[in-house]
């Protein structure tokens, strides 16, 4: 079989319930990259909440952050690095309606760092630190963020995601994570994985017939239509499920992905 690039979302598809990677998981993508295949993720997550599962899996492709307002070489130069950014004002203008848009939390993110509306909402495993300061209010916000990231309930999530996209038509998209929780990332106009992805094959080579692409939500959509073979998680959106070319027998709870892989890659 030719080389393949093997694209992966990580919340609801690599990732089990817990956020976690199965040893399965980790054995069958060793297998898989010891063919020769390169195995690339592609998260709305920032590079801080991602780094320690690209670095469990031994990774050196180049990763996809922010639904593809990131996409870089981690710890490398890299000649094709590209990143975006949200205007500093629809963060501020975000934040000033919080309470109405039912919204738990409003993080700014950096590549490096992050911004929080207060003190009080900061979670270490979430932030991916054990340290949050004055340094790290919204207040001190100098430059416009590459995301924004909003928490709120399931049941508030449709509502946000219209109401921001009614209120800033041209400047930004509202996606989500996927997994457990109704986590949004606000990411500028025109940002998502597929447009990320073709940059990564682009630098290695690959067209997209030997892509093949994992994933569960709304914002793994356009990255399934890209591939040449799109995968929909079987605890999937009915959305993504309309644009790949088969679905797992099994749920990113039961290592779906990599049991698909298996049989998909001969392994």
């Amino acid at each position: 079989m030719s080389k393949k690039l093997i694209a992966l979302d990580l919340d609801g598809t690599t990732l089990n319930n817990a956020s976690i990677i199965s040893p399965k998981t980790v054995q069958v993508l060793k297998k898989v990259q010891d063919k020769g295949h390169i195995v690339s993720i592609a998260t709305g997550r920032p590079y801080r909440m991602s780094a320690h599962y690209y670095q469990q899996l031994k990774l050196d492709s180049p990763m996809v952050n922010f639904n593809g307002s990131l996409v870089h070489k981690p710890q490398k130069k890299w000649a094709y690095e590209k990143e975006y950014s949200v205007q500093r004002d629809i963060a501020f203008e975000i934040l000033a309606q919080k309470e109405k848009l039912h919204l738990d939390f409003v993080a700014a993110e950096n590549r490096e760092t992050f911004f929080i509306d207060n003190l009080q909402n900061f979670q270490k495993d979430f932030f991916a630190t054990d340290t949050v300061t004055d340094e790290n209010l919204f207040s001190k916000l100098k430059t416009n963020p590459t995301s924004v990231m909003l928490k709120t309930k399931n049941k508030f999530a449709s509502f946000v995601v219209d109401t921001l996209t009614k209120q800033f038509p041209d400047e930004i998209e509202v996606r989500t994570w996927g997994g457990q929780d109704a986590i949004l990332e606000v990411v500028p106009k025109g940002v998502q994985k597929a447009m990320a992805m073709a940059v990564v094959a682009e630098s290695m080579q690959f067209k997209p017939k030997d892509i093949i692409a994992f994933g569960d939500e709304h914002n793994d959509v356009e990255l399934l239509d890209y591939a040449g073979w799109g995968v929909a998680m079987k605890n999937g959106t009915d959305q993504v499920k309309s644009v790949a070319n088969d679905m797992t027998t099994k749920t990113n709870d039961e290592d779906g992905m990599v049991e698909y892989l298996e049989q998909l890659l001969a392994i």
